[in-house]
C-alpha cells in the first residue's frame, strides 16, 4: 500500500510539474482560482461565527 500512494503522489508531482513547464498561464489561474476558494470558504466560516454570535 505504501508503494501505491509513493508512486500516486510522484505522479502526481510529475503532472504538476509538467503543467507547470508546458503552460505556465494556466497553472497560474489554476492556483489563483484555488486560492481563492480556500480564501472564499475562510470568509463564508468567519461570517458564520459572527451571525451566530449575533453580530
Amino acid at each position: 500500500m505504501k508503494l501505491v500512494k509513493r508512486l500516486l503522489i510522484g505522479l502526481v508531482i510529475a503532472f504538476a510539474v509538467f503543467y507547470l513547464v508546458t503552460r505556465p498561464q494556466d497553472a497560474a489561474n489554476a492556483v489563483q482560482a484555488a486560492v481563492g476558494a480556500v480564501w472564499g470558504a475562510g470568509v463564508a466560516v468567519t461570517d458564520f461565527f459572527v451571525a451566530l454570535a449575533g453580530g
